[in-house]
């Protein structure tokens, strides 16, 4: 841990809500089983840095209308169809939408569910997610499978820090005066939960955002 970094129990800073436990382990169950059914229609592909196509370690999937995208040539974005099968993102689960409705205030539905799998090893370095018009929007990530080190930054990436874990079943939710703080997957506890076996060993996270406003 970054000696910047320290350790962090709730309460959460403004604008950072933090659910845990928030899906039993059966809805678990039942957004696994459906989540592999979006992966089977809408395959796992490794997204590619801007410019450099350095691969990220992380593979990933969308749900909704729009899916985020990345690649050397055009960076990122966000897409109406697969990069790999050009078919349209699989539909959004109800259960997902459900979570949105009771857990945010925002007027509109969120657009795109990005789908990060993450094996042993796997990261995602501190990042700001501002490919969105709809930049007032929350987003809602939903944790699934092995726990993993959350870190949760500034506005500006040299802020100072601060890290918990997510666990299975956790919703995390970002919004106003933390809607565009840094942000990021540090490590991933392995053997800590289970995924379908088709996925293999990691984590699943689903990131709801709303794309446009509406």
């Amino acid at each position: 841990m970054s000696a910047q970094a320290r350790s962090f129990n709730e309460p959460m800073p403004e604008g950072t809500r933090l659910y845990r436990g928030r899906l039993s382990a059966a809805q678990q169950d039942a957004l696994l089983t459906e989540v592999a059914c979006i992966l089977r229609a809408a395959p796992l592909f490794v997204p590619r840095m801007p410019k450099t196509g350095r691969p990220f370690s992380v593979r990933m999937s969308n749900t909704g209308p729009l899916g985020w995208v990345s690649d050397k040539e055009k960076g990122y974005r966000y897409e109406p169809v697969h990069p790999e099968t050009g078919a349209p993102w699989p539909a959004m689960p109800d259960m997902l939408l459900r979570l949105w409705e009771e857990l945010t205030d925002y007027p509109a539905s969120p657009e795109a569910g990005l789908i990060n799998h993450y094996a042993p090893g796997a990261r995602m370095g501190l990042h700001v997610d501002v490919d969105e018009e709809a930049l007032e929007a929350p987003i809602l990530s939903v944790s699934l499978g092995c726990s993993a080190r959350f870190r949760l930054g500034g506005l500006k990436r040299r802020d100072p820090t601060i890290s918990f874990d997510l666990h299975g079943g956790d919703v995390l939710i970002l919004e106003g005066p933390s809607r565009l703080r840094h942000h990021g997957i540090d490590r991933i506890y392995p053997g800590t939960g289970v995924l379908p076996e088709e996925m293999g060993e990691g984590r699943i996270n689903i990131t709801l955002r709303r794309v446009r406003r509406p």
